[in-house]
């Protein structure tokens, strides 16, 4: 970890408020007694590709950005909403990072070091099985994500992931965008002016937009271009 966390207020976790982030396996109490939770501001650098996991990172409130680089180029590979771990992959193996992270809004991160959650991993069945769980399904997200990449076009990907963010949002047929445009066009596999263009596409299948926010008028057209595919979209 950075030494940028000492800027940040530590707060001893609470039962409650993870109750939905981590499960109730026997061994929570050695877990939790060892971690943290910390508050941080938006666009604050969690871990960088390269380095050694130190900590198990659970994200309890806000969103955090995964992202690569090389030379002069930056991709988004996920966004990571709450109750969702980053990097569990690198951790079980002690392995690299393969990715950085970094804060999108202000969000609240849970930390359990790394060593103790292979202890535990090694010692407690349950815990192994609801790790496996959690990778296998991070599988099945990587393939349904190729799949996304390769199957359709840039604005079909925009279309469904409206759809999807609309589902996430109660169906409010206004998708609030918390985080800024260039990374979600990096996170569709498109480039901000690509975005821009499609987002007018998608005008005459109901969609405007009004500053951060994407205002579905239309649904029943827009699903009609988006076409969702459950072996895609889940």
């Amino acid at each position: 970890m950075q030494n940028t966390y000492t800027m940040h207020r530590f707060i001893r976790p609470s039962a409650a408020k993870l109750s939905h982030s981590i499960p109730r396996r026997p061994n929570f109490k050695e877990l939790m007694s060892v971690a943290f939770l910390q508050n941080f501001r938006p666009n604050v650098t969690l871990i960088s590709e390269g380095d050694m996991p130190e900590y198990l990172h659970i994200v309890v409130e806000g969103e955090v950005e995964l992202f690569c680089s090389n030379n002069s180029h930056k991709i988004t590979i996920d966004i990571i909403w709450p109750a969702m771990t980053f990097i569990l992959a690198a951790v079980i193996r002690d392995a690299v990072y393969l990715e950085s992270a970094r804060t999108l809004t202000s969000a609240l991160v849970l930390a359990i070091p790394a060593k103790t959650v292979r202890d535990v991993f090694d010692s407690d069945a349950a815990f192994a099985r609801a790790t496996v769980n959690e990778l296998a399904k991070g599988y099945h997200d990587f393939v349904r994500s190729l799949k996304n990449q390769k199957l359709r076009t840039s604005a079909e990907r925009l279309a469904n992931w409206i759809l999807r963010a609309d589902a996430q949002q109660d169906h409010q047929r206004c998708v609030e965008v918390t985080f800024d445009k260039r990374t979600l066009a990096s996170y569709l596999g498109m480039t901000p002016a690509h975005l821009s263009q499609n987002l007018a596409l998608l005008k005459k299948y109901g969609v405007k937009t009004s500053g951060r926010d994407i205002i579905i008028e239309n649904r029943s057209a827009l699903v009609h271009y988006a076409n969702p595919n459950a072996l895609i979209d889940g």
